[in-house]
């Protein structure tokens, strides 16, 4: 395949959690990143009144939709026509339907290239990463493409934990660590002091831009991309500064998250997966000697800083 920018891109799983992000950052991108931008969602989606906010303004700059189901075959082939470039941001639930878009892809005449959604932890960081069971899933895909699939090239994006969702003090999983603004109450796992990579969701989509403007770079490869490397207490120091109050700090030692994730795994827990997460993070699971930022073109100035995530959430903004 010649190294080219992507003409035809269609992007599936636009309007989650994660995709909003992927999804805006290309359509607004200068200069413009491929001929056509189309994006593949269900009839529900494109005519649910909650989601024109995101569709109205992508549309207004040319982006086309087409609905079907991703698990109808005949949908997806009629989705791929003329695509060359397929960007998934499938939330976590609906993973395991890459292996048949991935199929679907390499059967195609079209597809040369995808970005199957392993935006999160790194799933292969060593050599311990093959039993999480989180991970368990994505590595499937992986294997997959490994084994499967010849033509089509894949690049995957590796961002670490998002920011804004670590700030988040889950109820009923509050030992996992997290932020609580209303009762200026923190968290953190360990001492605090340990250094965790985060990549803010708005960054998510200008890292993913940026690998497809860089197809001479990212074709091929695991990118292991991030925002920021700071420690939980720094976290607590800035939700400090910007609220002007003294926030309560309390701590759950790695033990103590490890006994807590054995506890949820053996009931079938919804919120073990969290856990588990939590602690991949608190034990040095993001941390590289080297990220691919450069690589991309993007410098730490061209990130966003931990202070303007931290302003998001004090204001009240989602994710």
């Amino acid at each position: 395949m010649s190294i080219q920018l992507p003409s035809k891109i269609l992007i599936i799983g636009a309007t989650g959690t994660i995709g909003k992000y992927i999804t805006n950052a290309i359509v607004s991108s200068e200069p413009r990143i491929g001929q056509h931008i189309s994006i593949f969602t269900s009839q529900a989606t494109a005519s649910s009144p909650s989601k024109q906010g995101l569709l109205t303004p992508w549309k207004s700059r040319g982006v086309s939709i087409i609905t079907g189901d991703i698990n109808n075959a005949d949908d997806v082939r009629y989705a791929y026509n003329g695509i060359d470039t397929v960007v998934s941001c499938l939330g976590r639930n609906a993973l395991a339907s890459q292996i048949e878009l991935l199929r679907l892809a390499e059967e195609s005449k079209d597809v040369q290239w995808f970005f199957p959604s392993e935006y999160g932890t790194d799933i292969e960081y060593d050599a311990s990463s093959k039993d999480e069971k989180p991970h368990q899933t994505k590595l499937k895909v992986r294997g997959f493409i490994r084994d499967q699939v010849k033509r089509v090239k894949c690049t995957y994006v590796v961002t670490g934990p998002y920011t804004d969702m670590f700030l988040r003090l889950v109820p009923g999983a509050e030992e996992a660590g997290g932020y609580d603004l209303a009762s200026k109450r923190a968290v953190v796992v360990g001492s605090g002091d340990e250094k965790v990579g985060f990549t803010n969701m708005p960054d998510v989509g200008k890292l993913v831009a940026a690998a497809l403007r860089h197809p001479e770079v990212s074709i091929g490869k695991v990118l292991k991309v991030q925002s920021l490397v700071t420690t939980p207490n720094a976290i607590v120091e800035e939700f400090e500064r910007q609220t002007g109050t003294k926030w309560t700090v309390e701590h759950t030692t790695n033990q103590r998250l490890r006994d807590v994730e054995k506890e949820k795994w053996d009931a079938n827990h919804p919120l073990a997966t969290l856990y588990t997460l939590r602690r991949i993070w608190a034990e040095g699971g993001t941390l590289y000697d080297k990220t691919d930022n450069e690589v991309l073109g993007l410098t730490a100035g061209e990130m966003e800083p931990l202070s303007a995530v931290i302003k998001r959430n004090v204001s009240g903004e989602g994710f």
